[in-house]
């Protein structure tokens, strides 16, 4: 609901993203405040916003997967450590990010097929089993393949990130490189609402029977699910191979994909801010948790602290159950309620 005196005169601007001058004022900041974070913090802070901006991006694709197509992906992790393998190995051969980078995202989306086909057929817990199952399927794979291939137990080396011939190794530098790109990611994960696919891809979640009888050819657009969602975890994956400089299938768990689930859960399921509203959540209060442990020991209070590090996932955990019976919806929800009463003050709501 937009407040009194918005009007439009165009089918264009009543579909925008942004449609009134104080939300594009507001995203403008936010960007500006972005821009200039990394003159006020460290190296520590630019590593948590740089592991922030691509989990976030693959958190987008979890996104897509699931709460735009209803498509339940336990997975996400290995589709990110695919990329990150992808990335990894074609770097060695020499070849630009601008080549790399897009290479791994369709080689992930590739990957990601080929568990699609029987998934797209089946719904439910059994979707839930089939997506595990390439979770479980990516680290045997890993180490059944010849050591000189994907490095097996070891992992690969990867050369730090360069751009035009400068490198991007620094916090700052990677900072602003990840930072573009989850800007990039964030404009393709809102305007995927107002597309075709977007628009199939939401029939078949609310009703697939339905979405069949229109025309909509459900088997498709379940595989473009998957396929478009694992686009966006090859890129995260990418980034977070030249963030490591080392890629191992450690890195890629299965506990890695709870959390991306857990997140979007938390933030709710069916929009971007979603997406942004948990991961948000999560690592500030991880990262807290973490910092008031680290605090504690440091005042010689060692059982303590290891037990603040201990309890750390055990809240996280709880956030999720409490997001699940309290606020199925997730925090979404929540900000579209604030924001409708903030456009409607003074008005009394209806």
């Amino acid at each position: 609901m937009l407040p009194t005196g918005i009007q439009f005169s165009t089918y264009t601007g009543e579909a925008g993203i942004l449609q009134t001058n104080r939300a594009r004022i507001g995203v403008l900041l936010i960007v500006v405040l972005l821009l200039v974070a990394p003159l006020m913090s460290g190296p520590y802070l630019l590593g948590i916003g740089t592991q922030m901006f691509i989990t976030l991006i693959a958190v987008y694709g979890l996104h897509v997967t699931v709460g735009m197509a209803g498509q339940i992906n336990i997975a996400q992790s290995a589709f990110v450590g695919v990329g990150a393998f992808a990335a990894a190995k074609l770097s060695s051969y020499g070849l630009p990010f601008w080549v790399v980078l897009p290479l791994a995202a369709i080689i992930t989306g590739l990957v990601s097929v080929l568990f699609a086909l029987p998934a797209a057929r089946v719904k439910g817990f059994y979707l839930a089993l089939t997506t595990l199952a390439a979770q479980v399927l990516f680290p045997i794979v890993i180490l059944g393949l010849p050591q000189e291939w994907l490095g097996g137990l070891v992992g690969l080396p990867v050369e730090p990130l360069k751009i035009a011939g400068y490198s991007m190794g620094s916090p700052k530098h990677f900072y602003y490189f990840t930072l573009v790109l989850v800007l990039l990611a964030t404009y393709a994960a809102y305007n995927l609402h107002r597309s075709r696919l977007g628009r199939a891809l939401k029939a078949v979640r609310d009703n697939d029977v339905a979405a069949e009888v229109m025309g909509v050819p459900v088997l498709r657009y379940k595989i473009m699910a998957f396929f478009t969602g694992s686009l966006f975890a090859g890129v995260a994956g990418a980034c977070t191979a030249w963030f490591l400089q080392f890629v191992t299938i450690e890195s890629f768990t299965l506990f890695a994909s709870v959390w991306y689930l857990g997140m979007l859960i938390v933030g709710g399921l069916h929009s971007p801010v979603g997406a942004i509203l948990g991961v948000l959540f999560i690592t500030f209060l991880q990262e807290g948790l973490h910092e008031v442990a680290t605090v504690v020991m440091r005042s010689q209070s060692h059982s303590v602290g290891g037990a603040v590090f201990a309890t750390t996932n055990i809240v996280l955990g709880a956030c999720i159950l409490l997001a699940l019976i309290f606020e199925p919806r997730g925090l979404a929800h929540r900000w579209s309620v604030l924001r409708t009463a903030y456009q409607l003050w003074p008005f009394p709501r209806q």
